[in-house]
């Protein structure tokens, strides 16, 4: 298929009726440009079309469409780019979500809506970011990603960004209230939820994303319930928008129904044994309220830290500061 760039030239000498038909004809190039571009192409052709009936002067037409097509020619070489510079994915096989992998990437490709319901430990949070982009997804936009609180935003794309082999930053970025490490070329997004809806203030069609995931949809924040909202407008007006939703085992089916019968996919969780023990504390002390129960947690979390000091390594011993030295 012929590059946009060919057809730039052509327009400088057609007539009113010619250069209609070739808008028309535009738009079959439209799914090779990057999503924001062509969000905005199909805005301008609009209003080329509402100002034809008002007739306007053939040069000033000429002249739109040709600065239309060198966006759009710009932008295919940027999506070209993004395509070819894809990072190499790597797939942590010890999670239980590892086990659905394919599921899910199909559902993806499938449905414009999907829910993944899975326990805590499971892995959903890490990977499906790096199953969007194994579907085909991050290219014609970025994937973003929300968390409900600042510090999981963080940790989420350290982690990713680590598991990709870079660091965050790069390919993989943040940003929460007051600091944003995000590249411009970046395929992952992760955020707050509340970042994501301020966005909506400036970008009401989200167009710098092809996919967005809502982590931990379960908490039902007002946020979360904000944005929720503003996707199930948004899936009807941007075909090209792809929405996964991931909850614990509860309010699925709520989600579920809400969009469209959207499917789900069920990932088991990873539980680990615990083990429960009471700290007796000085009986007079705790009488005469000298012990308060931050100073009680406290020592709690001082004698588990030398039961289990290191990881269980010997040689590794945990000072009444908290702090590990070796001896």
């Amino acid at each position: 298929m012929a590059s946009l760039w060919l057809f730039i030239p052509v327009f400088s000498g057609l007539g009113m009726k010619s250069t209609y038909h070739e808008i028309k004809n535009i738009k079959s190039y439209l799914p090779r440009v990057l999503a924001a571009d062509r969000l905005a192409a199909v805005r301008e052709i609009r209003r080329l079309g509402h100002r034809n009936k008002k007739s306007m002067p053939k040069p000033k037409v000429a002249q739109r469409i040709h600065q239309l097509l060198k966006r759009l020619a710009a932008s295919e070489l940027k999506r070209n780019r993004r395509l070819e510079n894809l990072p190499d994915l790597r797939f942590n096989e010890e999670l239980p979500i590892y086990a659905k992998k394919d599921e899910i990437i199909g559902a993806i490709k499938r449905h414009p809506v999907i829910v993944v319901s899975g326990e805590t430990g499971s892995g959903k949070t890490t990977q499906l970011p790096k199953f969007c982009l194994a579907a085909g997804r991050g290219i014609d936009g970025i994937v973003g990603c929300t968390q409900p609180r600042r510090i999981a935003a963080t940790t989420v794309a350290r982690r990713i960004a680590e598991e990709l082999g870079q660091e965050a930053g790069r390919d993989v970025g943040y940003k929460i209230r007051f600091k944003e490490r995000s590249n411009r070329d970046a395929y992952i997004k992760i955020m707050t939820d509340g970042i994501l809806l301020a966005e909506t203030q400036g970008d009401r069609y989200l167009s710098a994303y092809d996919t967005i995931i809502v982590d931990e949809a379960h908490e039902r924040s007002l946020n979360i319930d904000f944005i929720l909202g503003i996707l199930q407008t948004l899936l009807r007006r941007r075909d090209d928008l792809k929405l996964i939703i991931t909850s614990a085992t509860i309010d699925t089916e709520k989600f579920s129904q809400a969009f469209g019968q959207a499917p789900v996919v069920e990932v088991s969780g990873r539980m680990y044994p615990v083990e429960v023990q009471y700290l007796d504390p000085d009986g007079d002390q705790a009488d005469n309220g000298d012990l308060t129960h931050v100073d009680l947690a406290a020592e709690a979390a001082h004698r588990l830290l030398k039961q289990t000091a290191g990881g269980g390594h010997p040689g590794v011993h945990a000072d009444r500061t908290g702090y590990s030295r070796n001896l």
